[in-house]
C-alpha cells in the first residue's frame, strides 16, 4: 500500500474563490487547534544523551580528577589526624605515669611523716613520757624519720600556741604560732585529722620557704592540748620534680584542694603559694579524681595538654602538663613532608586532569565544528540536504509508529535567479541568509525543523502538525518573508516573496517518504503556477487545491 494514503488518485485542481484579502489578521494558532504534539520521549532520550556524550564528558573527567584528588587528600588527612591523635595518647600515657611516679613518692614520705606525728601524738598523752627528762623526752617522741634529708623541724605545740618540745633541742625555742593555718584548723576543729598547711616561710629557719603537717593533740579529757606540727622543706618537691623531663614548656606542679600551688617545675620564687581557684584549669582539676585535658595556663599562657590525679587520702593534685608545641613537635615533623608531598600530588592530578579535560574539549570542539560543516548549509545556518533526508525518515517513522500527523512545507524563493541577475550575487546570499533565517525563526516547538534543500529552495518537517496548523506555520513564514522588506523590483510585490507548498500526511511504516516530500513540491508547483507569493495545499491533505496570496 506504498503511498496509497497520500496520492494515490489525487487530482490539482486550483480554487481561485480561495484567496484570502491581503489584511488578514492572523493569531498563532493554540495546541488545541494545531493539533501539536511535544517531541517523543525516544527523542528526548536520544538528545539527552547526546548532549552527555558531547558536553558532559570532557567536563566528567576533570572532575573525577577532582574527586579523586580530593579522596586521596582525605585519606591523608585522616592517617595524619590519627597520627595526631596517637602523639597525644602516648603523651597523655607518659604524662600519667609521671605523675603516678610523682605521687606514690609525695604519698610514700608523707605517710612515714604521719606515722611519726600520730607516735608524737599518742606520747604527748603519756603520762609516763610526760615525766621523763627532756631529752629522754625528745627521743623517745621524736623517731629516726624526724632526721630525714628535706624535714624541716617537728615541734609539740601547747595549747596556747608555744613550743613544748622542740626537735631541734632540749631547750624549747621561743616563739608563738597560735595564728597560723595549721594550729588554728585543729583547735576549731577537733576532726581535722592529717593537715596540709599552704606554703609559708619559717620562722625558726631563716624564711625557708615549707609546708607544715600537723595532727590534733586531745587530752583524756577530749579538750584541746595542742598540735603536732613537722614542716617539710619545698625544696624535697622542686628536687622530685626536677628530675622529671616534660620538654622546654613542660610543667609539673602539686597544688592543694583550695586552690594554692605548694611548689612547681619550673620554679619560680613568685610562684609559691598563688591562689589559681579561680583559673579554669584548676576548675577543672576539680571535678574528677583524675583525667587529662588541654587547656591555656592562667600562669604563663602557653596551652598545654595536663594530666592530674588527686592523691589518695590526701588534700594534694599532682599535675603534669606538657606544652601542645612539644607534644606533637614529632609529629609535625612527619606530617609536614607527608602533607606537603601529597598536596603537591593532587595538585599534580587535578593539574593533569585539567589539561585533559581542555585536551578534550578542544576535540570535542573541532567535531563540533566538522559536525557542524557536514550537516548545516554555510550560507544559511540551516541544517543541509544530506541532514534534512535523515531527519525526515526519522520523523517519518515516528509519526508511522504513533500514527500522528507530518506536514511538511516546501518552500521557493520567487524569481531568485532574476534578483541574482539584478542585484549581483552578494546580495543573492545575503538575501537566503536573510530568507533561512526568517523560516527558523517562525518555528517554535523544538521537534519542528527547517533546512535548505538546495539553491533558493527549502523544506520545513513538522511533526505531530496537521493541514491548518500547517497552512498557519506557512503563511507566519511566508508574511515573516514579506515583511522583511527585501527590494526586489522583479518580484511580484515589489519584495522579495516566497511560494509555499504543504501537505500532510498520516503515514504507515511501508509508505514512500519522498513520496511526500513531491506532493509538497507539485503543490509548491502549482502555487508558481498561481502566481506566486502564495501557499497551495496538496488536495490529498485538504480535499482541494486551496491557495492563500497577500
Amino acid at each position: 500500500m506504498a503511498a496509497s494514503r497520500i496520492a494515490a488518485g489525487t487530482s490539482y485542481e486550483p480554487i481561485a474563490s480561495a484567496r484570502l484579502p491581503a489584511a488578514m489578521p492572523f493569531d498563532p494558532p493554540t495546541m488545541a487547534e494545531t493539533d501539536y504534539a511535544m517531541p517523543s520521549e525516544s527523542g528526548l532520550t536520544s538528545r539527552v544523551a547526546a548532549h552527555l556524550r558531547r558536553f558532559l564528558l570532557p567536563h566528567l573527567i576533570f572532575y573525577t580528577g577532582l574527586l579523586i584528588a580530593l579522596v586521596l587528600l582525605l585519606l591523608c588527612g585522616i592517617v595524619l589526624y590519627e597520627g595526631r591523635i596517637d602523639a597525644r595518647d602516648r603523651s597523655i600515657a607518659m604524662q600519667q605515669n609521671l605523675a603516678l611516679m610523682a605521687s606514690w613518692d609525695i604519698e610514700r614520705n608523707i605517710e612515714i611523716y604521719s606515722l611519726s606525728l600520730q607516735a608524737v601524738v599518742e606520747g604527748a598523752n603519756d603520762p609516763a613520757i610526760v615525766k621523763l627528762p627532756m631529752s629522754l623526752r625528745r627521743q623517745v617522741l621524736f623517731d629516726r624519720a624526724t632526721t630525714a634529708k628535706y624535714l624541716g623541724g617537728i615541734y609539740v605545740l601547747d595549747a596556747k600556741g608555744d613550743i613544748a618540745v622542740d626537735g631541734k633541742s632540749d631547750v624549747p625555742r621561743e616563739a608563738n604560732f597560735v595564728n597560723e593555718p595549721y594550729f588554728a584548723v585543729h583547735r576549731d576543729h577537733p576532726d581535722a585529722g592529717l593537715y596540709v598547711s599552704p606554703p609559708y616561710h619559717s620562722r625558726l629557719r631563716d624564711g625557708s620557704p615549707s609546708v607544715a603537717l600537723s595532727r590534733r593533740i586531745t587530752k583524756p579529757d577530749g579538750s584541746f592540748g595542742g598540735v603536732a606540727v613537722m614542716s617539710i622543706r619545698l625544696e624535697y618537691f622542686q628536687n622530685l620534680f626536677s628530675r622529671l623531663s616534660l620538654g622546654d614548656r613542660g610543667s609539673i606542679a602539686l597544688i592543694n584542694t583550695d586552690g594554692k600551688m605548694l611548689a612547681r617545675e619550673p620554679y619560680e620564687p613568685k610562684i609559691v603559694g598563688r591562689d589559681i581557684s579561680h583559673a579554669s584549669t584548676f576548675r577543672r582539676f576539680m571535678t574528677a579524681s583524675e583525667g587529662s585535658f588541654a587547656d591555656t595556663a592562667s600562669i604563663d599562657g602557653v596551652r598545654r595538654l595536663y594530666v592530674f590525679r588527686h592523691l589518695e587520702h590526701l588534700p594534694l593534685i599532682i599535675m603534669v602538663a606538657r606544652s601542645e608545641a612539644d607534644t606533637y613537635a614529632a609529629w609535625y615533623d612527619r606530617a609536614i613532608p607527608i602533607g606537603s608531598a601529597m598536596a603537591a600530588l593532587a595538585i599534580g592530578f587535578v593539574g593533569l586532569s585539567l589539561l585533559l579535560d581542555v585536551q578534550l574539549r578542544k576535540r570535542h570542539r573541532a567535531e563540533t565544528e566538522l559536525q557542524a560543516l557536514a550537516r548545516t548549509d554555510g550560507l544559511t545556518g540551516l541544517d543541509n540536504r544530506r541532514m534534512l533526508d535523515v531527519t525526515l525518515a526519522r520523523e517519518w517513522r515516528r509519526a508511522a509508529r504513533s500514527q500522528h500527523a507530518l506536514s511538511l512545507l516546501f518552500i521557493d524563493v520567487d524569481y531568485f535567479k532574476r534578483y541574482n541577475d539584478t542585484q549581483g550575487h552578494q546580495a543573492g546570499d545575503d538575501a537566503l541568509a536573510a530568507v533561512g533565517h526568517c523560516i527558523a525563526g517562525c518555528l517554535r516547538r523544538p521537534a519542528d525543523y527547517a533546512a535548505r534543500y538546495g539553491g533558493e529552495e527549502f523544506v520545513v518537517v513538522l511533526p505531530d502538525v496537521d493541514t491548518d496548523g500547517a497552512v498557519t506555520i506557512a503563511e507566519t513564514i511566508r508574511t515573516g518573508i514579506l515583511d522583511l522588506g527585501i527590494r526586489h523590483d522583479a518580484g511580484t510585490a515589489g519584495r522579495l516573496t516566497v511560494s509555499i507548498g504543504v501537505t500532510t500526511s498520516y503515514p504507515e511504516l511501508d509508505d514512500d517518504m519522498q513520496a511526500a516530500l513531491k506532493l509538497a513540491d507539485d503543490a509548491l508547483y502549482r502555487a508558481k503556477e498561481g502566481g506566486r507569493n502564495r501557499i497551495v495545499v496538496h488536495a490529498a491533505a485538504s480535499g482541494g487545491l486551496a491557495a492563500r496570496q497577500a
